[in-house]
C-alpha cells in the first residue's frame, strides 16, 4: 500500500507531501490544477519514462519519493528477483530524480537500480487504470492478454512459445534446403573450387611472416654474407692474425699469472675466460649460418611467387592464415550439408512433424483453458455491468481459430451490446465514452477479484457518465477498495462523496510564481469542495445542502 508520496519541483508542484490511506482515496480539483501531475509523479516512481520538461521552471531537478507498507508476496518475490534486500518490516522506499539535462536516478531501499528494474517492481506495486486502459479495450489484439490473466496458463504458454520457436527454426532450415537442384549444383561446384584452391595452397599459420623475413634476407644476401665473414674472421682469425677467441685465451692466462703477484687482477682472468666461451658459441652459430647460407638453394623468385599466391588468396578468403583456414573449414561444412541435404531434409521433416504435433497439442490445451476462463469472465463482467446501471448489457468473448502463432491457436475479441435487442458487436464499434468507462471498470473489478493486485489508481474513470451511473460507479469503487487501496481522480461529486480520504488539488498564483498545493480535506471542507463541483465558483446554501446529502447518501449505500 502506498502510504506517503513526496513530490518536489515537478511541473507546477513545488513541494507536496501526500499521505494516502487504505480504502478509497479521491483526488479532485479544477481542470489544470495539477491532478495529472500527481499521477505522472506516481508513474515516475513506477519506472515509466519521463521527460526533462517534468522539472519545474527555474529548478535544476525534480524528485519523487514513494513509501509503501505491507508489501505483498509478489513484491517480495520481485525484490528477490532483482537482488534487492527487502526490509524486515515489510516497507519499501522508492525515489526517482530527474535533472534538466534528462538524466534520471532511481533507488529502491537506498540501492541504485536501473529503469527497467524499477518498472519490473512497479508492475507489482500499483495498477493504473485510465485512458490508456480504455484504449486497450478498443484494440482487439490486447483482449487475449485479459483472458490469459485469468486462465493462469503463463507457464504452459512459455513452453508453447519455446516449441513454436523451435518449429520456426526447423522450417527455416528446410526452406534453405529446398532450393532448386541447379542452384545446389552451382553452389557445390563453387564450393569445390574454393576448397581445392585453399587445400592446394597448403597454408600454414605464420607462413606469411616467415616468407617476408626470408625475402628480406635474400634481398640483402650480399650484405649479410659480408657481415658473416667479417664476424667469423674477427672471432676465428686468419693466416695473418689471431682471432678474438685466441686473444681472449692468452689474456686470461696472463691475468692468471699476474694474480700470483696482484690478487686483485685474478677475478678478471675468470671473467675473460667466460667471455671467451660466449664468443666461441657466437663463432659456432656464425659458422653454422655461413654453411647454411652457402648451401641455400632458395631464390627470391620462389619466395615472391609464394607470397603473391597467399596475397591473392587473402583478398578472397581472409587477411590472415587463420581466417583463410577458417574459411576452408566452413566451406567444407557447407559442402557436406548440401551434398547430404536429402538425408538432412528427411530428418528435419520428421522433426517438424513431431514439433508441429506438440505445438498443436499444447496450443489446444491453452485454448481449452482460455475458453473455460472466458466463460467465467463473461459471466462476471456481465454481472458487474448490471450493477453499474447497465442491466441489459451483454458482454461476450469471441474466439477465432487460426494457424499457430506466438500466442497460440486463438484470436479473441470482446463483443458488447448495451441495450436489449441490440446485436453484439466489437466493443470498438458501439461503445460510447460512458459505456466504455463502465466496461473498463467492470473488467478491472473482475481482474482484481482474481489477482493479488496492490494499489489501484483510476484516472478519470467517470468519463462520459453522470447521474445514476455515477452513483453506481462510486459504489463499485468503494466495494473494490474494501480491504485494498484505491486512488481515484474524478470530476464528479457523486464519486467524490464516497471517499474515505479526500484530497483537493488547487493552483495558487501571485505576482512571482504559480504553485499547486495538495491538501487533505476535513469534513467541513469536503462538503465545500463537493458544493464547488456541483455549482461551480458560486457556492450557495443549496449546493452545500446537496453536497452534504451526497455524503449522507454514500454512507447508506
Amino acid at each position: 500500500m502506498l502510504t506517503d508520496l513526496k513530490i518536489e519541483n515537478v511541473a507546477v508542484i513545488k513541494k507536496a507531501d501526500i499521505s494516502f490511506e487504505s480504502g478509497l482515496n479521491i483526488l479532485t480539483g479544477e481542470t489544470g490544477a495539477g491532478k495529472s501531475i500527481v499521477i505522472d509523479s506516481i508513474n515516475a516512481v513506477l519506472g515509466e519514462r519521463t521527460k526533462k520538461e517534468l522539472v519545474r521552471d527555474g529548478e535544476k531537478g525534480a524528485k519523487v519519493t514513494a513509501f509503501f507498507q505491507n508489501i505483498s508476496q509478489n513484491v517480495s518475490d520481485a525484490l528477490s528477483e532483482l537482488d534487492i534486500e527487502p526490509e524486515c518490516d515489510g516497507t519499501l522506499l522508492i525515489s526517482r530524480s530527474v535533472t534538466t539535462d534528462g538524466r534520471s536516478t532511481c533507488k529502491v531501499n537506498g540501492q541504485p537500480v536501473t529503469l527497467s528494474m524499477l518498472k519490473r517492481l512497479g508492475r507489482e506495486l500499483i495498477t493504473i487504470c485510465g485512458q490508456h486502459d480504455s484504449q486497450k479495450l478498443l484494440q482487439s489484439e490486447s483482449h487475449l492478454g485479459y483472458i490469459d490473466a485469468l486462465a493462469n496458463c503463463q507457464g504452459v504458454l512459455e513452453q508453447y512459445r519455446i516449441l513454436y520457436n523451435k518449429m520456426l527454426e526447423i522450417k527455416r532450415a528446410l526452406s534453405a534446403l529446398n532450393s532448386s537442384e541447379s542452384d545446389k549444383k552451382n553452389r557445390l561446384d563453387f564450393l569445390s573450387y574454393q576448397i581445392n584452391e585453399l587445400e592446394s595452397a597448403d597454408i600454414t599459420v605464420g607462413e606469411i611472416e616467415a616468407l617476408k623475413a626470408e625475402k628480406s634476407k635474400l634481398q640483402n644476401r650480399e650484405a649479410i654474407s659480408k657481415s658473416l665473414y667479417a664476424c667469423h674472421s674477427i672471432l676465428a682469425g686468419d693466416e695473418n692474425n689471431n682471432g678474438l677467441s685466441d686473444s681472449l685465451y692468452s689474456l686470461s692466462s696472463y691475468l692468471e699469472q699476474l694474480g700470483n703477484y696482484h690478487s686483485d687482477l685474478l677475478p678478471y682472468s675468470e671473467s675473460v675466460i667466460n667471455f671467451k666461451y660466449e664468443m666461441d658459441e657466437c663463432l659456432c652459430d656464425i659458422s653454422s649460418k655461413l654453411e647454411g647460407f652457402d648451401e641455400s638453394e632458395t631464390d627470391i623468385d620462389s619466395v615472391e611467387a609464394r607470397l603473391d599466391l597467399l596475397y591473392r588468396l587473402s583478398k578472397k578468403y581472409g587477411g590472415t592464415e587463420e581466417e583463410m583456414l577458417s574459411f576452408l573449414e566452413h566451406a567444407k561444412e557447407e559442402y557436406n550439408e548440401i551434398a547430404f541435404s536429402d538425408e538432412k531434409k528427411a530428418r528435419l521433416e520428421s522433426e517438424l512433424a513431431s514439433c508441429q504435433k506438440e505445438v498443436f497439442d499444447l496450443g489446444c490445451l491453452i485454448s481449452d483453458n482460455r475458453k473455460a476462463a472466458a466463460l467465467k469472465f463473461e459471466e462476471q463482467v456481465s454481472f458487474e455491468l448490471s450493477f453499474l446501471d447497465m442491466p441489459h448489457a451483454r458482454f461476450s468473448v469471441n474466439f477465432r481459430d487460426r494457424e499457430p502463432y506466438e500466442n497460440g491457436l486463438d484470436e479473441v475479441e470482446f463483443l458488447f451490446s448495451a441495450n436489449a435487442g441490440q446485436e453484439e458487436k466489437p466493443l470498438s464499434k458501439i461503445a460510447s465514452g460512458g459505456e466504455l468507462s463502465r466496461v473498463m471498470l467492470a473488467v478491472r473489478c473482475v481482474l482484481t477479484g482474481n489477482t493479488d493486485e496492490g494499489t489501484m489508481i483510476f484516472d478519470e474513470i467517470d468519463t462520459g457518465v453522470s447521474g445514476r451511473a455515477a452513483h453506481k460507479i462510486a459504489a463499485k469503487l468503494r466495494e473494490v477498495s474494501s480491504g485494498k487501496q484505491v486512488i481515484c481522480v474524478t470530476h464528479l461529486a457523486q464519486i467524490a462523496a464516497f471517499a474515505d480520504n479526500h484530497f483537493l488539488i488547487e493552483k495558487q498564483s501571485d505576482d512571482f510564481e504559480t504553485v499547486t498545493k495538495v491538501n487533505k480535506l476535513d469534513s467541513e471542507n469536503r462538503v465545500r469542495e463537493l458544493a464547488r463541483i456541483i455549482g461551480g465558483d458560486v457556492i450557495t446554501p443549496a449546493t452545500m445542502k446537496s453536497a452534504q446529502e451526497l455524503i449522507d447518501f454514500s454512507l447508506t449505500s
